[in-house]
Parts: C-alpha cells; sequence; structure tokens
C-alpha cells in the first residue's frame, strides 16, 4: 500500500487544480508553486534552520503563509462549517503523514490552522515550504 492509500479508503481523490478553478475559493492559492511537486526530505538532528536570505526567498512563493523569521510558517483557512474544516485537516494530515512532515494543527468551526517548522532544525527547512506548497494546493477547490 501506497503511503497515501489512506485517501483512497475514505474515498477521497486527488485531482489537478487549475488557477482559473481557483479563482473564487477563500482558501485558493494565489501563486501555484513548483514546491509541491517535491518532496520532504529527512532532516537529522542539529541541521541548521535556513538562513533569512533563502527563507524570504521561499516564503515568496507561498505568500499566504505568515512567517516569522526563520522559525515557522503559519496560515489559518477558512470554511462555512466545521464539517469542511474537519475534512481538510484529515486529507492535511495523510498528506503530512505520507511526507513525513507533520503540522501543528489547531481546529475550530469553520478554520483550521497550521503552523510548520521543522524541530530537528530548530526552525524552518525547505521542507516547511514544500509542506505549505502542498496545503495551499490541496485548499484550492476541485475542478
Amino acid at each position: 500500500m501506497t503511503p497515501l492509500g489512506g485517501v483512497a479508503q475514505l474515498g477521497l481523490e486527488r485531482r489537478p487544480v487549475t488557477p482559473e478553478a481557483a479563482g473564487s475559493s477563500p482558501v485558493a492559492p494565489a501563486v501555484f508553486s513548483d514546491l509541491a511537486a517535491e518532496h520532504c526530505e529527512a532532516c537529522e538532528p542539529g541541521t541548521p534552520p535556513l538562513g533569512e536570505e533563502e527563507a524570504a526567498r521561499l516564503a515568496a512563493d507561498v505568500p499566504e503563509w505568515e512567517r516569522e523569521g526563520n522559525q515557522k510558517l503559519r496560515r489559518t483557512f477558512e470554511f462555512p462549517n466545521f464539517r469542511d474544516a474537519f475534512g481538510f485537516v484529515a486529507r492535511a494530515a495523510l498528506v503530512a503523514e505520507a511526507e513525513s512532515h507533520h503540522p501543528d494543527i489547531e481546529l475550530g468551526w469553520g478554520r483550521a490552522a497550521f503552523e510548520l517548522t521543522t524541530h530537528a532544525a530548530s526552525g524552518l527547512t525547505r521542507n516547511d515550504f514544500v509542506m505549505a506548497a502542498k496545503l495551499n494546493e490541496l485548499g484550492a477547490p476541485e475542478s
């Protein structure tokens, strides 16, 4: 079974999203990033976090995310109800598990907030930006 085997079991299906289809969604990404096509790589404890210049460059690919220096990324996705927010969190958890890069998640009525950091690096690594881009795509409407 592939790491995303659970997606099929839940009756979910990943579909490509076009910029045209994403235009009207409150959770649609403003920029479609090549980072979403990458995969997270394992980090050894003691890996240094990204420098400010590299973090700023990568942040330009996920402008919907708030960046706290080279320490963390944060974004809140909004939904019309709890069910949709919960469904998004469930899909995000499957992606996080497949990538072995797990965000901190806060779920509430009509919202799901994500915080990304790489604990082994005590700050941001490329993995955090890759996961942010993947969550952006996941949050876009299906066509």
